[in-house]
């Protein structure tokens, strides 16, 4: 991965591409992103750059963060993420990485904090089956069911799909692509859905499998 940058989600639209079809399409302010730390493989043991994202005011910054953004001699941010890189050499502590680092054709992978939805059941959670709601069944037409026999193994096996939260997850959307970069506002187009609310960060970086 050689290019990153942090964005808040803004939400989604349509545009039209150059045969007239209609693009769905999600629209994130992107950048720009302060470049606060670099991390080498002789001091670190692996190759990143570390960036901030949204302004942060000082008196909400605290001892440790506030002594961390004075060694880099850069403002306090919101937001901090790490970017592994092969070499951080085009790279400097201060530098200003904004959204025209993508360019529309990019294939991108995106990763946000899905939207909470709260304490649900198995159909709603794991897309489960209703039970049949004729003769016989009870008011449990929508209960998870049996998880496994009494007499062996006499317990619930890790990893049973059953009701709980569900959402406000860590979720990597893969291989999107860029399909309109508007540098002057900050906004970058990528086609499709991402994850996360509107308002929510995001996280765009090369894609691991283009």
């Amino acid at each position: 991965m050689q290019k990153g940058i942090i964005g808040k989600k803004i939400g989604m639209t349509q545009i039209f591409d150059e045969k007239g079809n209609v693009v769905p399409v999600t629209v994130v302010e992107a950048g720009p992103c302060v470049v606060s730390q670099k991390k080498t493989v002789e001091n670190d043991g692996y190759a990143a750059v570390q960036m901030g994202y949204g302004d942060l005011k000082p008196v909400k910054v605290n001892k440790p963060l506030k002594g961390h953004f004075a060694k880099a001699d850069v403002a306090p941010k919101k937001t901090l993420r790490e970017f592994r890189v092969e070499n951080t050499d085009s790279y400097n502590v201060g530098d200003i990485v904004k959204v025209d680092t993508f360019a529309a054709g990019d294939k991108v992978d995106v990763v946000a904090t899905s939207k909470g939805k709260g304490y649900a059941g198995v159909i709603k959670r794991w897309n489960h089956s209703r039970l049949k709601e004729s003769h016989g069944t009870g008011p449990v037409a929508r209960h998870a069911g049996s998880n496994g026999p009494n007499s062996s193994p006499s317990r619930v096996f890790k990893g049973m799909k059953m009701a709980g939260h569900l959402g406000a997850e860590r979720v990597t959307v893969q291989n999107l692509t860029v399909v309109k970069v508007d540098a002057e506002n900050n906004l970058i187009a990528i086609k499709g859905a991402i994850p996360g609310p509107n308002g929510g960060i995001v996280v765009i970086h090369d894609s691991v499998k283009a």
